[in-house]
Order: structure tokens, then sequence, then C-alpha cells
């Protein structure tokens, strides 16, 4: 099922400003950050409340940091994203991968490989986010954990049209609305994690459903 035909979702709503070659776009490497250091904080916090040690962990849409804990082993961590440099630099990760997911939504591991997966401000560039959705299902084990936080920062241009123009509370139920529709997925939640006067920090996280990846939440 791709997104943009959906006759469900208002037309447009993943169209971006600049609809050119995603490889071209981040083909130079960006060593920054995406959110304050009071941000990075609080996401890391959140992770070190949420994913126990020797956890299988998948960050997806990576880069140069993935502000998991320093001090927490984990069996392992497994990169995604755009950028060969920024993920060879990346000290968290044991493996990466270079994908464009916008043009090719099938990722290249087994069925239960991860534990954990993460989506650290980096949901608003997906153009197929339900496909991408429905293959973290796969991926994950049973009862295994997704975590998506957005901020309000972005790369204008290439963020779809949904995340640019909606607001925050919005954003948040949309992002909901993507895991009811990829399906097995349960137990949907929502955190406010934001620091006082930093960059916003909001959660949605929700969990690999026992039964079949068919199910919905």
């Amino acid at each position: 099922m791709v997104e943009r035909d959906d006759p469900e979702l208002p037309a447009g709503m993943f169209e971006r400003i600049d609809e050119g070659d995603d490889a071209a776009f981040y083909a130079e490497p960006r060593f920054v950050t995406h959110i304050d250091a009071a941000t990075i904080d609080a996401l890391t916090a959140f992770y070190r409340e949420r994913i126990p040690a020797g956890e299988r962990v998948l960050d997806l849409m990576s880069s140069w940091v993935s502000h998991l804990p320093e001090d927490v082993t984990y069996a392992s961590v497994v990169g995604h994203g755009m950028n060969a440099p920024e993920l060879a630099a990346n000290p968290r990760l044991d493996a990466w991968h270079v994908q464009n997911l916008n043009a090719d939504t099938a990722l290249p591991w087994p069925d239960g490989s991860f534990d954990a997966a993460l989506i650290a401000v980096s949901v608003q560039y997906l153009t197929r986010p339900i496909e991408i959705f429905a293959e973290l299902a796969r991926l994950l084990v049973p009862g295994g954990q997704l975590i998506i936080s957005t901020s309000h920062r972005c790369f204008p241009t290439k963020a779809v049209w949904a995340f640019r123009e909606l607001p925050p509370a919005e954003r948040v139920r949309l992002i909901g609305f993507y895991l009811q529709r990829a399906g097995g997925f349960e137990a949907l939640e929502f955190q406010d994690r934001s620091p006082t006067g930093a960059d916003p920090l909001w959660i949605v996280s929700a969990r690999r459903a026992v039964e079949s990846a068919g199910d919905d939440l």
C-alpha cells in the first residue's frame, strides 16, 4: 500500500518542497545535533528507563549519535541512515546500513531481529511511514517496543507537508494513526518529556503485538 494513493489520507500530506533525490541531499555528512543538549539528555533518560541492558536495538534514521545512555550495554545496536560517514562515526553502533526508505521500504534483517526500534526526531522525513511501521512490526519480537521521538526542528524542504503545517498535537495523533494503519502494534502511549526552556520532546511509543503481525492496535 502506497500512502500517497490512500483515499483515507488527505491529498498532498506526504508532499515535500524538495522532491529531488534524497541520496543527493544527504550525501554530505552533517555532524550536528537536531535537538539541544537538555532535550538530548531527556531523550537519553527516556531510553534508559525503557530499554533494558542486553537488548538488541535498531536505531532507524540514525546519524553520528544515537542518544543512548553511554553506561548501558546492549546486546547490539544496529544503525540505519542515509550517510555512511555519519554512521561510521557513531560509537554506539555495532553495525550499520545505508538505505533510502522513501525509495525502498523493505529492510534487510530477518523477522524478530530486534527487541527495540528507535526513530529519533526524523519521522517527518518519511513519505511512506505506514509501510515502514509495518516493516518495523515484522522486525520486532512480540512485546518489543518502537519509540518515536519528535521535536520542532527539521530540514523543512525534506519534511512532508503534514509535519510542516500541522500543530504538534496533530502530528502526535498522526504518528498514532500510522501505527494503527500499519498493524501489529499495541499499548500505544504518548509522553511529553520537554525540558523547561529547551527544545520540546514529544515521544510516541508502542509495543509489537503478541498476536499476529496483522492485528491492529
